[in-house]
């Protein structure tokens, strides 16, 4: 049965969302595109009509990855217009973000990975890395701190998603939250700190 054009694009879109999905949990190579295409209720031939490789997956399922992110921060902020930064260190260093896998931050989830992909998928990354740093360069900005306002944006990323990614590596609940913990203790004091990043 031939599939009409939009059901096409909307089965497209779907294998996306879901790809974007697994690659958090599982990695880049942790799932094969048979067991993929099976989660997304489509064979694996269909994925051959839609997409050049599995690379180009990748890359288009990293873009979704890191813009429904970008998203979450935009409504950790909207929720708390007076601190958005604090919003911001409040969710993103939370035991719940850390349980998150399949739908938390994909620096976190597929950092190591993206490091070991060609130039197509680094500059996913790549792109959404400068447009967190310049988000949280604005709101560094605005919040008064002095300084750098860049650096201290990349500063604070850095400790976040590190932080994230040593919670999850851990079996210790206990420690996992301390980490969090101390790393939003940080970024709140890096923020707020003179002279930071000259």
């Amino acid at each position: 049965m031939r599939v009409s054009r939009a059901q096409a694009e909307e089965n497209r879109n779907h294998v996306i969302d879901v790809a974007s999905r697994l690659f958090r949990e599982h990695g880049f190579d942790g799932i094969g595109l048979k067991d993929l295409m099976t989660a997304a209720g489509l064979t694996q031939g269909a994925f051959y009509k839609q997409f050049a490789s599995k690379d180009d997956l990748i890359a288009q399922a990293s873009a979704k990855a890191i813009e429904a992110a970008a998203l979450r921060w935009a409504r950790a902020t909207a929720a708390k217009p007076k601190d958005p930064l604090s919003a911001i260190a409040a969710f993103y260093l939370s035991d719940g973000h850390r349980n998150a896998r399949m739908e938390g931050c994909p620096f976190v989830a597929l950092g190591a990975d993206a490091a070991r992909q060609g130039p197509d998928v680094k500059a996913v990354f790549e792109d959404g890395i400068k447009r967190s740093i310049e988000m949280l360069s604005g709101l560094i900005a605005k919040s008064g701190g002095t300084g750098k306002a860049t650096r201290r944006a990349m500063a604070v990323l850095s400790t976040m998603v590190g932080a994230v990614t040593l919670a999850r590596a851990i079996n210790d609940e206990k420690m996992a939250s301390q980490i969090l913990q101390a790393a939003a203790e940080n970024v709140l004091s890096t923020i707020s700190k003179p002279g930071m990043g000259r």
